[in-house]
């Protein structure tokens, strides 16, 4: 079992940063695949961001591609999305999750979920 829980969201202009913090509880978080995700109001939950337990392999949805980084410190049982160039599409609840058991693409693959944290980009 984990818990999951995000901070770091907020209001910001376009063109600016903004830097997600997803804190997890329980030994076995370095063990974890994860991954973070948004969802838009009338929207489905989209995929934004995997690492892999080590860190050592991450991968991006094309539209945050150069923009966004995800990394992990397993030492804080933490993993953090950096957002950089935001754009009024990026808008979005932005979600953290451990754990896929099957496509660690696709949304319905996670066990764990935190409860999101609230991005808003500004024009």
């Amino acid at each position: 079992q984990v818990q999951l829980v995000e901070s770091g969201g907020g209001l910001v202009q376009a063109g600016g940063s903004l830097r997600l913090s997803c804190a997890a509880s329980g030994r076995t978080f370095s063990s974890y695949v994860m991954g973070w995700f948004r969802q838009a109001p009338g929207k489905d939950r989209e995929f934004v961001a995997g690492i892999s337990w080590s860190g050592g392999r991450t991968n991006y949805a094309d539209s945050v591609k150069g923009r966004f980084t995800i990394s992990r410190d397993n030492a804080k049982n933490t993993v953090y999305l950096q957002m950089n160039s935001l754009e009024p599409e990026d808008t979005a609840v932005y979600y953290c999750a451990a754990d896929p058991r099957g496509d660690p693409q696709q949304h319905r693959s996670y066990a764990y979920w935190g409860q999101g944290t609230q991005v808003t980009v500004s024009s």
